[in-house]
């Protein structure tokens, strides 16, 4: 195979990962022509697309997705870039992830106007944020601040931080990075604005399934382009996602209940946490467990999770 066609979003982040996915696939096979294709989706359409699908409801399952997908199972592209939690758990008829990148950071983070972090934020504090399930986590930590809805991709939302009479707004690091942006200091520039950043501690914010993670897709019937999509694949990071995707997959009866998953391989083992809101009474409810990867496949880990979690 000498050629390959990406399919891609055409914002500055999905554009930066399939930037990533197109050196590492330029870097595994030298001399493979690599093409893209942009390609528009509801949540681009939309004056006001919504973040992270995976936490809401059946409407808004594949947002940002489900037109790369039909022109990968039209055969105008050989593999689709996805933020992998954009995709539904759900698995697309005829569909497959063959692949993913190495999971960068999975933290959230506070991006605010003045030099302060979360916990010292002032009482009453306005922060923004698109994701239920950052707000629900927000709450059950600063009961006291003022949570306000916000849309849009990373540079509109850093505007709207810029322009309204808000204290901070919640956002992923990895996408922030990939993005540019240094989330290791605490200055964060963007455009004529100085703003603070601070990393969010991760066991009050559990990241959302597939957090930093770029996922490759392919038709499961491709036996061409599939071992060349594999071939950049990181396995440990494949098979986090493999467990994650599995717990919401078997979540989707409460298919608009905010949740944090997050599954981490150390020496064989896989550690994975969870917590479940309920998202009118904001009851929350958690789980975790390790188990070896010699023993169990990751979708039994995911599947054992949630059964402890419904136990509890």
């Amino acid at each position: 195979m000498s050629r390959i066609v990406l399919g891609t979003r055409g914002s500055d982040l999905a554009r930066a990962q399939t930037s990533m996915v197109e050196a590492a696939l330029r870097s595994a096979h030298p001399g493979l022509r690599v093409e893209w294709k942009i390609i528009t989706t509801r949540g681009d359409e939309r004056a006001a697309p919504v973040a992270e699908p995976l936490e809401r409801g059946a409407g808004r399952k594949g947002l940002f997705t489900s037109e790369i997908e039909r022109a990968l199972l039209e055969k105008q592209i050989d593999v689709a870039v996805h933020s992998a939690k954009d995709l539904p758990s759900d698995a697309s008829a005829g569909l497959e992830i063959c692949a993913a990148l190495p999971r960068a950071a999975v933290e959230d983070v506070l991006v605010a106007k003045e030099d302060r972090d979360a916990a010292s934020l002032p009482i009453g504090a306005t922060i923004a944020t698109g994701s239920v399930r950052r707000q629900h986590q927000l709450r059950g930590w600063r009961s006291d601040v003022t949570i306000v809805d916000v849309r849009g991709n990373v540079p509109t939302r850093l505007r709207k931080l810029a322009a309204n009479n808000w204290q901070g707004i919640i956002l992923a690091r990895a996408g922030l990075e990939r993005l540019g942006f240094d989330c290791s200091g605490r200055e964060l520039r963007f455009e004529e604005n100085a703003f603070t950043v601070s990393v969010l501690p991760r066991n009050r914010f559990l990241p959302a399934g597939g957090q930093g993670i770029v996922a490759l897709q392919v038709r499961a019937d491709d036996t061409e382009t599939k071992p060349l999509a594999a071939s950049v694949s990181h396995p440990e990071t494949l098979l986090c996602l493999r467990a994650e995707r599995e717990f919401l997959r078997l979540l989707q009866g409460d298919c608009g209940t905010p949740v944090g998953v997050l599954a981490t391989i150390q020496s064989g083992m896989m550690e994975m946490r969870a917590e479940v809101f309920d998202e009118h009474g904001g009851e929350r409810r958690t789980g975790s467990l390790r188990k070896l990867l010699q023993e169990a496949e990751p979708e039994e880990i995911g599947a054992e999770l949630l059964e402890q979690i419904h136990g509890r």
